[in-house]
């Protein structure tokens, strides 16, 4: 659901992502499940103020216009922070059980990627995967993690044929299981995507036409096998220490 923020911090404690356009005056239509979490969860009167974003003009803070059953009304008062995209990195996984598929997901989102591809292997355990559910877990980790940007949760695909199709410049970082204790490789700059296999691993033929892929860097993510989950969170990890959005330590 919509975080709270901390309490010292002078914005809205509460964040919403929106699809209207945000402007000064704006009315804002919320939804019915919106509407529920501000007046029934939170406990929000009229006028009270929220923040909302809609992943493309910042955060602005807003008042509630009214609610009701059905749905409410906010109105747009004055932008509070600026949009703020992320790294143009892709992660690329093969979706695992429910709750660790959601959890890459929402940490994918937390660390700032700016697009999430779930692929299908050869050994990839799920067929099907609900991608407007997965969305919904985007939506979510961008208004807890105080972020202005959602990235797109794309439809599961075969990675065979995403491969064929793979942009000349954008370099694709696979963290190999088989290079376990070997040396950690530099990450490319963006663009750039990370790529974590299943839990049963690649196939041959799936490793052989990796490694034939010019913009492939095969990565070590240390001296053990991690878990896929694990091993999303260490790469992005890795990632964004060097070329990404964080601070650098001198």
């Amino acid at each position: 659901m919509p975080s709270d923020l901390s309490r010292n911090d002078p914005r809205p404690k509460v964040r919403l992502y929106v699809e209207q356009a945000l402007g000064q005056g704006q009315h804002i239509a919320v939804t019915q499940d919106q509407a529920h979490y501000l007046g029934n969860v939170m406990r929000m009167p009229e006028g009270a103020e929220v923040a909302v974003f809609n992943g493309k003009a910042g955060e602005w803070r807003a008042r509630i216009a009214g609610l009701s059953k059905r749905g409410g009304t906010l109105t747009c008062e004055a932008p509070v922070a600026p949009q703020l995209d992320p790294p143009d990195l892709w992660l690329l996984f093969a979706p695992i059980k429910k709750a660790r598929t959601d959890f890459i997901v929402e940490k994918a989102v937390e660390m700032g990627a700016s697009r999430i591809l779930p692929v299908q292997t050869e050994f990839t355990n799920a067929e099907r995967i609900r991608r407007d559910r997965l969305q919904a877990h985007a939506i979510e980790a961008a208004e807890q993690s105080a972020g202005t940007f959602v990235p797109e949760v794309a439809e599961l695909q075969r990675l065979d044929r995403l491969l064929a199709d793979w942009p000349e410049g954008r370099s694709l970082w696979w963290a190999d299981e088989s290079l376990a204790g070997a040396t950690l490789a530099e990450p490319a700059p963006a663009p750039a995507a990370i790529l974590i296999g299943p839990e049963g691993g690649f196939s041959p033929a799936e490793r052989a036409r990796l490694k034939a892929l010019p913009q492939i860097r095969r990565l070590s993510l240390g001296p053990r096998i991690l878990r896929a989950d694990t091993a999303a969170v260490a790469a992005l990890t890795l990632w964004q220490a060097r070329h990404g959005d964080w601070p650098h330590q001198t």
